[in-house]
């Protein structure tokens, strides 16, 4: 398994940055990558096993991902990548929102664990960790700034 990783200080209460991460279906809300998200299988977003399908700008693709885990008081939850245009044959990846007590900031972390070839770990993490999870978390900077 090879992890991608990235990690922000957002100028914001953990509280007020929850409020807006939290929301499974609200990736288009805040992500600059995400165009578009739609919640499938009749159940509301907060719901372990909601499917979330996750459109792509300019018609790019779309991934749908498994809601598995929802954690109000730890700030966090965690889901898998059940289809998307990544070689990978498993994807699991959790954000996470910390309080920074001495500023009063949010200290951001986000991170996947993904199975695929050998040959494939270094671009993916790049796609991940910096294409994904970065850019998310550099857009929440800027939002809350």
């Amino acid at each position: 398994m090879a992890r991608a990783y990235a990690s922000a200080v957002i100028p914001a209460p953990a509280e007020q940055v929850w409020e807006l991460v939290r929301e499974f279906n609200g990736l288009p809300d805040w992500h600059p990558a995400i165009a578009s998200s739609e919640i499938e299988s009749g159940r509301s977003a907060g719901e372990i096993g909601a499917v979330r399908l996750l459109g792509l700008p300019d018609g790019g693709g779309a991934i749908r991902e498994r809601l598995v885990a929802l954690d109000d008081t730890a700030r966090s939850y965690t889901y898998d990548m059940i289809e998307g245009p990544f070689p990978i044959r498993t994807y699991r990846s959790t954000i996470t929102v910390f309080p920074i007590t001495a500023t009063g900031q949010a200290f951001v972390e986000w991170f996947g664990d993904y199975d695929a070839e050998a040959a494939e770990e270094s671009k993916l993490e790049q796609t991940f960790g910096g294409g994904v999870y970065a850019a998310g978390l550099k857009a929440l900077v800027e939002r809350f700034s």
